[in-house]
């Protein structure tokens, strides 16, 4: 299998719903954008290796180098980083932006809780607003604003990937809703590993998901009309997440038990309508 192969592959396999918003692009930034988010998947799965930092530590360390590489020229060890370095070489994707999202997974090994948002925010920042930093680059933009976009819609959708898999998470000894919001509502770690569910598990859900919103309405403030046209997969991406969000709010928070998600034919209509508003206006929730 070749490196293009491989990391489109990898895409498909994972079901993303990032892979909707890639169909629609020319197939240079498609190609960049799976090799970015085929890195993004390998060096989050070196967090999931096993109870080995120091093994999990030089994994991450290997590629910090791979990304140095990237950027010097040099010889890379593996296909993904191969056609990372295209994707470099193509765009001007930030070399900190890459690093930020290795630091990231590193905080995994540091730690399995935070006691407040203000504690959790440079972790979703990592890694998932580095991640949007290094997309907008591949999509293309003329506004300033649009990087406040991309950290804003980061913080959304990674937030909303804290309430989608906060059991799955809890089981594996992490936590990310922050402490102090466990105990102003009265749930436990324990009870998120079991699968409790509670009126307090919902009020904490609710202001999980209230906080949320902040960040999406805050991205979409912040996206430029002059960029809305380049920016379509993003929004695309946004817009599906937020669809995800909505869903676990009708659902009532019940999360415990089966993955949710969001239908492929509601995610192709989403990228649909996302792709012709670019085109021709109408820019609507």
């Amino acid at each position: 299998m070749n490196g293009i192969q491989s990391v489109s592959t990898l895409t498909r396999k994972s079901r993303s719903n990032f892979y909707y918003a890639f169909l629609f692009l020319p197939r240079p930034q498609r190609e960049a954008l799976y090799a970015v988010y085929a890195f993004c998947r390998i060096v989050d799965d070196v967090a999931d290796l096993g109870s080995n930092p120091a093994r999990q530590r030089a994994a991450l360390n290997d590629w910090r180098a791979e990304v140095a590489r990237c950027y010097a020229g040099r010889a890379l060890e593996t296909p993904v980083a191969r056609r990372l370095a295209d994707a470099v070489r193509a765009y001007p994707i930030p070399r900190t932006a890459l690093e930020s999202i290795i630091d990231g997974v590193e905080m995994d090994l540091d730690r399995a809780t935070y006691e407040t948002f203000e504690e959790l925010y440079p972790y979703c920042y990592r890694v998932a607003s580095a991640v949007g930093l290094c997309c907008i680059e591949i999509f293309g933009y003329s506004e300033s604003h649009t990087r406040d976009y991309a950290v804003n819609l980061g913080i959304a959708l990674q937030l909303t990937n804290i309430m989608r898999d906060v059991e799955t998470d809890a089981r594996a000894g992490r936590v990310y809703i922050p402490q102090e919001d466990l105990r102003r509502f009265g749930v436990k770690a324990d009870d998120l590993a079991a699968g409790r569910y509670t009126p307090e598990f919902v009020e904490l859900m609710t202001s999980q998901a209230a906080r949320a919103r902040t960040y999406y309405e805050r991205a979409w403030a912040a996206l430029p009309r002059s960029d809305e046209r380049t920016l379509f997969a993003a929004e695309i991406m946004g817009r599906t997440y937020f669809a995800l969000l909505q869903t676990m709010e009708r659902r009532r928070y019940r999360v415990f038990g089966e993955r949710v998600s969001v239908p492929t034919p509601k995610k192709l209509g989403i990228a649909l309508r996302c792709w012709s508003r670019s085109r021709w206006g109408d820019r609507q929730a």
